[in-house]
């Protein structure tokens, strides 16, 4: 990725109707930039080898709760490989758990829109936590061990190399609570 403003001052089709605002190129270069950072620190993918075919092409599972936090990272992680700075194929994954009150057509309509390729699981894991966890306790523990062994049972079905939350410090620190 370039390091001037060029590749921030085009926007992929996902931000056509973005703020064109200097605010919001801002907030979606640091965004996009920090993403990159830490997929190269971390060494999430080798960029250099993936494009030079040294490498297999990986596959990402992204896990869409709904949030803002999952339609970000989403928002980001198409934003890079729109520039062409991400050689990942990317998988989009909802798990419908089953809880009341939550609307089923928005997640798939708007994956739609955007053409990410998605796969929707649904698995009642709210009544069995509900029946299992004694009344006054937290379904936290209960609910992600459940969510987690799905999410792995969805990511090895679709052939994916990882699995890709949009979690961030404050959520680990609710669930720690």
């Amino acid at each position: 990725m370039a390091d001037d403003t060029s590749t921030f001052t085009a926007a992929p089709p996902l931000f056509a109707d973005a703020p064109s605002g200097v605010s919001f190129k801002k907030l979606r270069k640091r965004l996009v930039r920090g993403a990159l950072k830490a997929i190269d620190d971390y060494k999430m993918v080798d960029r250099r080898a993936v494009d030079a075919g040294e490498a297999k092409r990986p596959k990402w599972l992204v896990c869409l709760s709904g949030g803002k936090d999952s339609y970000g990272l989403l928002a980001v992680l198409l934003d890079l490989q729109w520039q062409g700075a991400l050689p990942v194929d990317l998988v989009a994954c909802n798990l419908d758990q089953g809880q009341p009150g939550f609307p089923k057509h928005v997640l798939p309509d708007w994956l739609d829109t955007v053409g990410v390729r998605y796969r929707i699981e649904t698995q009642d894991t709210y009544s069995i936590v509900t029946e299992k966890v004694p009344e006054g306790r937290t379904f936290c523990a209960m609910c992600s061990r459940l969510r987690r062994g799905i999410l792995y049972r969805i990511a090895r079905e679709e052939g994916c190399d990882a699995i890709v939350l949009g979690h961030h410090r404050d959520d680990a620190l609710e669930t720690f609570m």
